[in-house]
């Protein structure tokens, strides 16, 4: 799965989980992906060694622009550097993606 994931897309990030887990949000994070990069266009897995629990995991992208726009979304905004290589995910619910209002030209 991992290298499968690191053979079709270019650009990984690593973001840490928080102590208490992802939880729900991983769901909403995956939702968000399809949404943005298409089913087919990012991959997500376990991150550090293999088979031992880890407190991180790693998101694939196609491009390096979705990759930044996923860590503007749901990583710290105080802490958008990484720590060790490992973005940490934000304590708060990103604000909500409100669609443009359609613009009338005179």
């Amino acid at each position: 799965m991992i290298a499968e994931a690191e053979r079709r897309f270019p650009v990984r990030i690593r973001v840490g989980a928080p102590p208490d887990g992802l939880g729900s949000r991983l769901d909403r994070i995956k939702v968000c992906l399809d949404e943005n990069c298409g089913a087919s266009g990012w991959a997500i897995t376990p991150s550090g060694t293999r088979g031992v629990l880890n407190d991180a995991i790693s998101i694939y992208f196609a491009d390096a622009t979705l990759a930044s726009a996923f860590v503007a979304r749901w990583c710290a905004g105080h802490k958008v550097e990484a720590a060790g290589g490992v973005f940490q995910v934000r304590e708060n619910e990103p604000t909500p993606q409100v669609g443009a209002t359609l613009h009338r030209t005179p």
